[in-house]
């Protein structure tokens, strides 16, 4: 009887011994887990305000853009106009022949100066993006490029026409603009192939050049604008793609539809 009572109080400790054990087992395994899911959480957050600021900087950039084309053409314009228009009356009522050379090439110069500003008023008020499809964008683009006659880009559309909206027209753009640059520049390509297709959940572009390729594991992230081209696709919630080797480079975003 003696043993037994000695037994019951071990048998006992090593019962509340176990499930102590077995507490501090569960709690650290369960604060690993909210630990997990805390970071989870704020990993999203912080991506979700990075998309939310880059998606706010194109869009000030873009408002930015408009209102100095604006003012490029109603205050600017309108005063080199009225300074175009004194030369002319400065001239025809002016009757020195050597002075009315010089106000001439005075008002040549204003209206040079004033055609070149209706231009860059009219590129920063352009709104071809917003009016145009994406495929059309991609066909402007290599057709901009093929007019350099320095690399030729192809554009392949096996696709219906797809209705996106004006900020993921253009990120798409960019990242191929993007592209393109830094292929000519550093791949010493002299052909790229644009692709664009889609499913009933995504859209793809696909970009690759058969210049020469490069290391993805050494490759500086600023080395050919990766970055950016990252940064862009996570804007629309795009999955970035690259493969790079000897025969070319290839960059890929598939994002929902």
């Amino acid at each position: 009887m003696g043993k037994t009572e000695t037994l019951i109080p071990i048998l006992l400790f090593n019962i509340f011994f176990i499930l102590f054990i077995v507490g501090i087992i569960t709690f650290i395994k369960q604060y690993k887990v909210k630990k997990k899911e805390h970071n989870a959480m704020l990993h999203f957050q912080k991506q979700e305000h990075l998309k939310e600021l880059l998606s706010t900087q194109i869009e000030v950039q873009q408002q930015t853009m408009q209102h100095i084309g604006r003012e490029i053409h109603d205050n600017i314009g309108q005063k080199l106009t009225l300074a175009s228009l004194y030369t002319q009356q400065l001239a025809y009522e002016n009757k020195a022949p050597h002075i009315n050379e010089s106000i001439e090439n005075i008002s040549t110069i204003i209206n040079q100066s004033l055609s070149e500003l209706r231009e860059l008023s009219k590129s920063l008020t352009d709104n071809t993006i917003e009016k145009s499809t994406i495929s059309e964008l991609l066909k402007l683009e290599a057709a901009k490029i093929n007019d350099l006659k320095i690399c030729k880009v192809t554009f392949k559309n096996s696709t219906k026409e797809l209705q996106l909206n004006y900020q993921i027209k253009t990120v798409l753009l960019r990242i191929a603009q993007e592209f393109i640059q830094n292929s000519i520049k550093h791949s010493k390509c002299n052909a790229i192939l644009i692709s664009l297709t889609c499913t009933d959940d995504f859209a793809k572009l696909e970009i690759n050049d058969n210049g020469k390729g490069f290391n993805i594991a050494t490759l500086k992230t600023n080395g050919i604008g990766l970055n950016n081209m990252k940064k862009r696709a996570k804007i629309i919630n795009g999955e970035f793609q690259l493969q790079s080797n000897e025969n070319g480079t290839k960059v890929t975003i598939e994002i929902p539809i």
